[in-house]
């Protein structure tokens, strides 16, 4: 069973940049699609981004607007979202997930498992 656990995250002033980790142990994750999700304050979790198993192919959430970019380096079993000019409605939990065999495309998270626990961003104005 792999375990997902995300770092980077933080308190923040608008404009600032972040990148979120998202590493992976038990297992490697290098045969596996993986995405991130964000909930805000009293709202429902939301998808992000998703890249594919060899980071080749990714497709990002409508409000992404060039902002966030998803990465991941397979040698070190690991995933990333670099977030730039953050603002405070990116304030939220940010978790990454890992997509279930051919659901390529979903943005739905009911179509993947293995949820890390988030890490907090909260972003100042």
């Amino acid at each position: 069973q792999v375990q997902l656990v995300e770092s980077g995250g933080g308190l923040v002033q608008a404009g600032d940049s972040l990148r979120l980790s998202c590493a992976a142990s038990g297992r490697t994750i290098r045969n596996s699609q993986v995405a991130w999700f964000r909930q805000p304050p009293g709202e429902e979790r939301e998808f992000v981004a998703c890249v594919s198993d060899s980071g080749a192919s990714t497709y990002y959430a409508d409000f992404v607007e060039g902002r966030f970019t998803i990465s991941r380096d397979n040698a070190n079993n690991a995933v990333y979202l670099q977030i730039a000019n953050l603002k405070p409605e990116d304030t939220a939990l940010y978790r990454c997930a890992l997509l279930k065999p051919f659901r390529w495309g979903s943005r739905a998270s009911r179509d993947y498992d293995n949820w890390g626990q988030g890490t907090q961003v909260t972003v100042s104005s």
